[in-house]
């Protein structure tokens, strides 16, 4: 099973939890699209918003598709 990690990209994190850009978001994530996305890793954008990387984690991989 795939599993997102702190250090998986915020592109590759949407491919794998169908509603990871609703969770992002509501951690004030909101420049999913940007060209930042493509290279940047959940820790980065955790990082730079100040949120619980470890939260933040759980509920992306708790909807992750096999």
């Amino acid at each position: 099973m795939a599993k997102i990690t702190a250090d998986t990209l915020i592109m590759d994190c949407l491919k794998l939890n169908p509603n990871s850009a609703e969770i992002l978001m509501s951690y004030g994530m909101h420049c999913l699209g940007c060209a930042m996305a493509h290279g940047e890793t959940i820790e980065q954008a955790v990082n730079a918003h100040g949120n619980d990387l470890e939260e933040l984690l759980a509920k992306l991989n708790a909807g992750v598709q096999e």
